[in-house]
């Protein structure tokens, strides 16, 4: 009877398949939670109606954050797209992944929290953008990848690669078909993922756009023509994202199911302008950050506690009833849910590799201070070959002849570095008086070191011995003879930096 009774616990809990009501042989569903991560690409944190956004038309995603929690100090452990997302589905830092440069794929031998929920009875799927290699599929029951294929954009005259634009605009198109297409009776979990607001941009995306006039210019950023027009097309992706957010809400009603399903919305990293993605700024890694669950989650709720994107792995297995492996190095933000004032982490970090250029870089976030160690100080901090080919960055480079960038306009094109970066986040929102150097901060400042020492050693953090050659111009963002595609693994990668056949 004892074993029996083990059986039952197992069965029911662990694997999470129905149980059986012997007296009217009915069978018991699964009540476990849905869960549907939805992953937008390169949207900033504040970017939206919901974070006081007074412009960008994003009825829908605030719409979520009202009907559930909005986080306030959420954050990404990597700005580049492919670190972030393999970070996010194994609950690892970028470094432990083996994939924290862009493009290079997540090994097989890495667990993502994904298999333990197909193990353990959920249906799993993705799609849309995919952006994690091969070795992983099989983790999920079904993957729809948005086809980025197709229409290029004309070749240089000078001959270099088209840049791309997707046959597939957003990336969200086959998501209401596979919620649709999910095996009743058992729980779910989604990851959709969008390619918006990703660039390259196009006119016309939406039946309103928005207008030069209705952009906010962030300080860091000339406010001329061109950066409004740049920034315009970018809000008119997100508004082509919320359309998607709002679709698959109302399926989850039409479906009878949005009680029971937990739904977290948050960025893959920040805005891709200058001195935003790629960086580590808070317009890098600061992420949206919505939850909305009726069952658990009281409604217009707000938490302004330390999370990060490390901790959704754990989180997602706890909610599920599942043990997280040893493995996963971030938290479960899970009650938070309930009990938004409980403190889950002091600080959270965030790590800078490889994106189209060599960078590395490490970051510490408190509530109020971000220190930044720049590993590599020789090198400017050039973003990301799209935004090096943008109307923003063309319009940089002409002022900067001109004499007329700021400071912290010029951040992108300064050479040496701060090897060291010291933010009041409270006093100075948009990082741009570097505190590192002033003695007043000194303690602040020895704190947050000590803080980033401890976290590299207890992850093993190295910095390598070998860079990585950039595959793209610097100043115009055009592709390099020595561009490599599609990139290899980090192992094979490290051959061919050594000069040995992968």
């Amino acid at each position: 009877m004892h074993k029996r009774r083990e059986f039952i616990k197992l069965v029911g809990v662990a694997a999470g398949v129905a149980l059986w009501n012997f007296c009217g042989l009915a069978q018991v569903q699964d009540d476990r939670p849905n869960i549907v991560l939805i992953i937008a690409d390169d949207m900033a944190w504040d970017d939206c109606g919901a974070y006081g956004h007074p412009t960008i038309r994003t009825p829908n995603i605030d719409k979520l954050a009202a009907e559930g929690m909005r986080f306030t100090n959420a954050f990404l452990t990597a700005s580049s797209c492919s670190p972030s997302r393999a970070s996010i589905i194994t609950g690892r830092y970028p470094h432990n992944t083996d994939a924290e440069q862009l493009h290079w794929p997540l090994p097989v031998e890495q667990q993502t929290f994904v298999e333990i929920l197909k193990g353990a009875g959920y249906w799993t799927a993705s799609a849309g953008k995919w952006h994690l290699g091969d070795a992983v599929r099989d983790r999920f029951d079904l993957v729809h990848e948005a086809d980025v294929s197709g229409f290029q954009l004309p070749t240089g005259k000078d001959g270099s690669a088209p840049a791309m634009i997707a046959r597939e605009k957003s990336g969200c198109e086959r998501w209401l078909s596979t919620l649709r297409s999910r095996p009743k009776g058992k729980p779910f979990f989604l990851w959709l993922a969008a390619l918006d607001p990703h660039r390259d941009y196009e006119k016309g995306i939406i039946a309103n756009p928005h207008r030069p006039e209705d952009v906010v210019v962030p300080p860091y950023l000339p406010d001329v023509p061109e950066v409004r027009k740049d920034l315009a097309l970018y809000y008119d992706e997100i508004s082509r994202l919320d359309d998607y957010v709002g679709k698959i809400m109302d399926e989850l009603a039409r479906q009878g199911v949005e009680e029971n399903t937990f739904l977290l919305f948050f960025s893959d990293n920040g805005r891709p302008f200058p001195r935003d993605k790629t960086t580590l700024y808070d317009g890098g890694i600061k992420t949206p950050w919505f939850v909305r669950w009726p069952r658990r989650v009281p409604r217009g709720s707000l938490c302004t506690q330390l999370v990060s994107s490390a901790d959704i792995a754990r989180t997602v297995l706890a909610l599920a009833g599942l043990d997280a492996p040893s493995c996963f190095q971030g938290r479960d933000f899970s009650p938070l849910l309930t009990d938004p004032n409980q403190k889950i982490r002091d600080y959270v970090y965030a790590e800078d590799h490889w994106h189209d250029y060599e960078d590395l870089g490490r970051a510490v976030r408190s509530l109020r201070y971000k220190y930044i160690r720049n590993d590599y100080p020789d090198l400017p901090a050039t973003p990301p070959a799209d935004v090096g080919r943008s109307l923003t960055f063309a319009a940089m480079r002409r002022l900067r002849t001109q004499g007329k960038l700021n400071e912290s306009q010029m951040a992108c094109f300064v050479k040496p570095r701060p090897a060291e970066e010291l933010y009041d986040t409270v006093a100075d929102p948009h990082e741009m008086r570097n505190l590192a150097d002033d003695p007043r901060y000194a303690s602040v400042l020895a704190e947050h070191r000590r803080v980033l020492n401890a976290w590299s050693k207890r992850t093993a953090f190295e910095v390598p011995k070998t860079r990585t050659p950039d595959e793209f111009d610097r100043e115009t963002g055009r592709p390099l003879p020595n561009r490599i595609r599609p990139r290899p693994s980090k192992k094979d990668f490290q051959k061919l930096l050594s000069g040995d056949s992968p």
